[in-house]
């Protein structure tokens, strides 16, 4: 009886080790899964004026009337999209935008900003109810920030600073410029990067 008692232990023992070891490794691979889909921010370019550096000061006229300012110290963070009637991914995120200016208003202001000729624009303009945004044509702009693929998107910090820019597809890479405000970083990769 006693014999049967110790191996009994012993195998449950056993598979209690067992256990232990197939749980640390599911530990171990959930911690590999988490880093490979980790949130992907905006992919930001390595080109024109770099996170942190005053944001270049323009003051354009908006296609609805009035004047669109960039950058300076306005007390308020700004949102800037680059997008072109003809981009179909910018299209796609107008809705985003929308909801982004009605939830955020409370200290973003969100602005549209391209370049080509005023006619196709004003009709993008009308036909997609976009006037509810600023809505700038500026080749200069988009020099400036060089703009190279659309849609893009600027964000301005309160201070007239770049607080974070990049390449935006969905709104995830839209709202990872709020969250590499918020974490005083470049980037999502960069944050990520950090803890690494």
């Amino acid at each position: 009886m006693n014999e049967a008692m110790l191996v009994s232990n012993v195998f449950l023992w056993a598979v209690v080790l067992g256990l232990v070891v197939v749980v640390l490794a599911l530990a171990r691979q959930i911690g590999i899964l988490y880093e490979r889909v980790a949130p992907m921010g905006a992919l930001m370019m390595d080109q024109g004026p770099k996170v942190g550096e005053v944001a270049p000061a323009f003051t354009l006229d908006s296609i609805g009337g009035g004047k669109l300012s960039v950058g300076g110290h306005t007390g308020r963070s700004q949102l800037l999209f680059f997008l072109s009637p003809t981009c179909p991914v910018c299209k796609k995120l107008l809705p985003v935008l929308k909801s982004i200016q009605n939830v955020e208003k409370g200290w973003l202001d969100v602005a549209l900003a391209s370049d080509g000729d005023l006619p196709e624009h004003a009709e993008f303009y009308r036909k997609a109810d976009l006037k509810s945004f600023p809505y700038a044509l500026s080749t200069d702009l988009g020099m400036t920030y060089r703009i190279s693929k659309l849609p893009y998107a600027v964000l301005i910090g309160e201070d007239g600073r770049i607080r974070g820019k990049g390449l935006v597809n969905s709104r995830e890479q839209l709202e990872s410029l709020f969250t590499a405000k918020e974490a005083g970083v470049a980037s999502i990769q960069e944050f990520i990067d950090q803890r690494a």
